[in-house]
């Protein structure tokens, strides 16, 4: 019987590989970015401004930025640092395209002016023949300034740089009365004061409140001319919060308050001024 060869039984051995390098190196390489963000971030830090330092502490404590920093009307966001002399461009700006936003501004346009002085950014409201922002002769604004006033408060109100408020008339005076255009341009400066920290300025926020009368003219040539009854704005420099420049010569002195809520002002007799309405 003839021998039945058996076939050979392959065995076939599939070795597999892993990969050149694996991926665990792709997460050792994230960590390692990571932390040396987070040292440049500390290094930073350490050599930043205390509002820098406040701002990003209060993202972490409110990453929402409705709350504020304390002590300040500034959001938590830090979205508004400050305002300090490299950056007063950009709120002058910012402010401009607020304004613009106010319904009837064609009519309010050519009486705003904002002009960055030595002391900071400064808004003037300039009054028209027919009294565009104060009540002709009374402290009280009109609807248009407790608007433009409004608007300009919700802006400023997000910084915490101080602001001074200044009242200025022409040349005309009261006759028959005590009250005189001192009193007139402290009063209109303190009723800005009033409508603002009603509407996004701290009580604290205010420096000062500046009555200068007819001492300081805009338009020197003409006396009487209505662009001389003006209430002025300042926002001061962050970096120059504690410099107050107010001339004792021509002053009527600071008006300070402590209380964030203010009683009405009384109501005046009726005044007869000399020449045109003030």
């Amino acid at each position: 019987m003839a021998e039945v060869k058996k076939a050979p039984i392959i065995i076939k051995r599939k070795v597999i590989h892993a990969g050149h390098h694996g991926g665990a190196w792709k997460v050792a390489y994230a960590d390692f970015v990571t932390a040396l963000m987070a040292l440049f971030i500390v290094l930073w830090l350490m050599n930043s401004k205390v509002e820098v330092k406040q701002a990003v502490g209060g993202y972490f404590r409110d990453p929402s930025g409705k709350g504020k920093l304390p002590g300040t009307n500034m959001n938590g966001t830090g979205r508004d640092l400050n305002v300090s002399k490299d950056d007063m461009s950009a709120l002058k700006e910012r402010l401009k395209s607020v304004i613009k936003l106010i319904p009837h501004f064609d009519k309010m346009q050519g009486n705003v002016e904002l002009t960055i002085t030595e002391e900071g950014l400064r808004i003037d409201l300039f009054e028209d023949a027919k009294g565009l922002f104060f009540n002709s002769g009374r402290p009280e604004p009109t609807t248009a300034g407790m608007e433009l006033l409004a608007v300009l408060a919700r802006e400023i109100g997000k910084l915490p740089n101080r602001i001074v408020i200044e009242g200025y008339t022409d040349a005309s005076p009261y006759v028959g009365s005590e009250y005189s255009n001192w009193e007139l341009s402290a009063d209109r400066a303190n009723q800005a004061r009033r409508v603002m920290t009603q509407n996004g300025i701290t009580w604290n926020q205010v420096a000062q409140v500046r009555g200068y009368a007819d001492q300081d003219l805009h338009n020197k040539i003409i006396p009487d001319d209505p662009s001389n009854r003006r209430v002025s704005v300042i926002v001061k420099y962050l970096d120059d919060q504690n410099t107050m420049r107010l001339p004792a010569s021509q002053a009527v002195g600071t008006i300070t308050s402590n209380r964030p809520e203010e009683k009405p002002s009384p109501a005046l007799p009726a005044k007869t001024p000399v020449g045109p309405a003030q």
